[in-house]
């Protein structure tokens, strides 16, 4: 699609980076709260952060968000990537928005030197993993989480 663009979030991003992480957040049903949001949004302007920020831009609006960042590898001695969140606007899905973003965590992992990008989702999240099985190769690990407060 020739006026969809990637690039790197932006300050002037906030205000719709907002709305489509809101949106991410509720089909995750996770409640976000101010500290939280304006922690993430800080690590995303920081540049010395590992968290990056990329969108999507259609039409001059976002239409998507991904962050991601590097991660250490212990096992290859090395750093990988780790995609932590990608989200479409419900009116922006089915355009090749998704496969743009992933396409651009690509691009960057391999400027970065990272051999593999991760990332997890909801068994049940059938029209994401529609698109992730097309652009990658589902593993065999199964994800734990502790909750340690």
């Amino acid at each position: 699609m020739d006026n969809l663009k990637v690039r790197e979030l932006r300050e002037d991003d906030h205000e719709e980076w907002l709305s489509l992480y809101e949106g991410y957040a509720h089909h995750y049903k996770v409640q976000l709260n101010p500290e939280g949001v304006a922690t993430t949004w800080n690590w995303l302007m920081d540049s010395n952060h590992s968290l990056v920020g990329i969108v999507a831009v259609l039409d001059g609006k976002l239409a998507g968000i991904a962050h991601f960042r590097s991660m250490p590898s212990p096992l290859r001695g090395q750093e990988v990537g780790f995609l932590d969140d990608l989200f479409v606007g419900h009116s922006h899905r089915g355009q090749g928005v998704a496969d743009e973003l992933i396409g651009s965590v690509k691009d960057r992992a391999a400027a970065e030197g990272w051999k593999i990008v991760r990332w997890i989702t909801r068994d049940n999240n059938y029209r994401a993993r529609s698109v992730y099985d097309r652009l990658a190769e589902r593993s065999d690990w199964i994800t734990y989480e502790m909750i340690c407060d």
